[in-house]
């Protein structure tokens, strides 16, 4: 193979800049074609991005010939269903955060990946950008010192109308709010720190807004005793809304924003501003990487055994009941 020719499977909003576009602009890939179940807006969606077929089925987007690699980005109820059968066609998946449902459903990908002896990626996309690369840089050579401790904490006011759309949807999204942020910002954590030692915590509904868990607390030691301490309250009042996470070694701090632009380093008693270009298209940086990987030329950026670590920690801090044996 020397070109990776993508399907998506869910050509929605979150394709149109942060992903779609990209496809076509990192070396030896392109987007071949695209699938909705909204037949008029998937062809207006190949219309507009220039593509050459599209598909309402997805199952026949799948088994098209000319597609040799998947990208699942609808919303989490129906990544494994739609990753299992690109397996079962021998095609590579890319697959949208967070990757399954619940661990159960992770780790049963990760095995049909594993048995179809195809390729299987994430999209934790903000390890490829250049912010969180050079974040892990300055943790792992040292620069802040020994890691002692991380602290992520995210509030925000309860939003009128979110209660009617998918993402507060258990049966769809996993849980609420959380299921739909928490793995970028879980992820990275993984991606600093390693595979979590032992988790911790609890969630809520303290707003009855909608049928999920709108507040979640926990703790996680990470191996080298490095502690993690998250909050996210998803029905706080305007005026405590923030999203910071504050990583502290024994001398200097980190202070960044995960969705944000803000970052700084605490060291030596000063304090430096680190800036970053804006990215057009946020995940072109990991596409790339994914890119590479299926050509056999680099790395697999995430791996489902990362995923899988994440959605361990969202199941315990969430109380899900399905442990990763798939039993209740």
């Amino acid at each position: 193979m020397e070109q990776i020719n993508w399907g998506i499977i869910g050509c929605g909003n979150v394709t149109e800049i942060k992903s779609g576009p990209a496809f076509n602009l990192v070396p030896h890939s392109n987007l071949t074609a695209v699938m909705r179940r909204d037949a008029e807006k998937a062809a207006d969606y190949s219309k507009r991005h220039h593509v050459k077929r599209w598909y309402h089925d997805a199952h026949n987007m799948i088994n098209d010939q000319e597609v040799n690699a998947i990208y699942i980005a609808t919303p989490p109820a129906f990544h494994e269903e739609y990753a299992l059968a690109s397996f079962q066609a021998g095609k590579p998946v890319y697959v949208e955060k967070p990757m399954a449902l619940n661990a159960a459903g992770c780790l049963r990908m990760l095995k049909a990946a594993e048995a179809s002896s195809c390729k299987l990626s994430i999209a934790h996309y903000r390890r490829a950008q250049p912010k969180f690369t050079e974040l892990r840089r300055i943790i792992r050579e040292g620069l802040i010192g020994d890691i002692l401790s991380a602290e992520i904490i995210h509030r925000e006011a309860y939003q009128p109308g979110v209660e009617n759309t998918w993402r507060v949807d258990p049966e769809i999204s996993g849980g609420g709010l959380f299921h739909d942020l928490a793995p970028h910002q879980l992820d990275l954590m993984v991606y600093f720190f390693g595979k979590p030692q032992k988790v911790s915590g609890n969630s809520s509904n303290t707003g009855g807004n909608y049928n999920a868990d709108d507040l979640v607390r926990g703790e996680i030691i990470f191996k080298n005793g490095i502690k993690f301490k998250g909050e996210w309250n998803f029905n706080a009042s305007p005026e405590d809304a923030t999203e910071i996470c504050e990583i502290t070694g024994s001398r200097g701090t980190l202070r960044f924003s995960i969705f944000g632009n803000s970052c700084e380093l605490e060291s030596g008693g000063r304090i430096s501003e680190m800036i970053f270009d804006h990215l057009p298209h946020v995940q072109q940086p990991m596409i790339e990487q994914v890119v590479n990987y299926f050509l056999d030329k680099g790395p697999n950026p995430c791996s489902a055994a990362d995923a899988l670590e994440v959605m361990k920690v969202m199941d315990t801090l969430t109380g899900n009941q399905y442990q990763v044996n798939g039993n209740p």
